[in-house]
């Protein structure tokens, strides 16, 4: 068995080496493992993850996609005021750019932007958002133990 180029020495083998990904004519989708390693994934909403995924699988070696919105909504199920949210979101995250027509799937930056947190100002806002004011929520509404007398 010839060793893969980017295999390791020491490495352990692949599980089915004859289908050890590569890089084909077909396509140039990738993801640098730098995407999970320093938290761009878990940085993006499970919806911001699916638009940003397409339009990787859709790019080419320059990182250029040209698909229209329409298309993408329809692939991806999304009403088109989702879409813009989502597009948003990964531009202001910096990893994508969009000149009106064309998506371009940037390099990553040097770490992930977060999205920003607004401050919690009323009562719903902590029974939403703050995990203390959850846990106490979930714990209230559980039986006690002396209530079963």
């Amino acid at each position: 068995m010839s060793r893969h180029r980017s295999e390791r020495p020491g490495a352990p083998p692949p599980i089915v080496p004859e289908r050890v990904r590569r890089i084909g004519g077909d396509g140039f989708a990738v993801l640098p493992n730098r995407f999970l390693r320093d938290g761009f994934f878990a940085s993006l909403s499970k919806d911001e993850l699916r638009l940003y995924l397409f339009l990787v699988l859709a790019a080419n070696r320059q990182g250029m996609s040209f698909y229209h919105y329409d298309r993408i909504c329809s692939v991806l199920e999304l009403e088109v005021h989702e879409y813009l949210e989502l597009r948003n979101a990964l531009i202001e995250k910096d990893l994508i750019a969009f000149d009106g027509t064309r998506f371009q799937v940037l390099e990553l930056p040097e770490r992930p932007r977060w999205p920003r947190r607004p401050a919690l100002r009323t009562r719903a806002d902590l029974e939403n958002h703050d995990p203390a004011t959850i846990r106490e929520l979930i714990l209230a509404s559980l039986p006690r133990a002396d209530d079963d007398r």
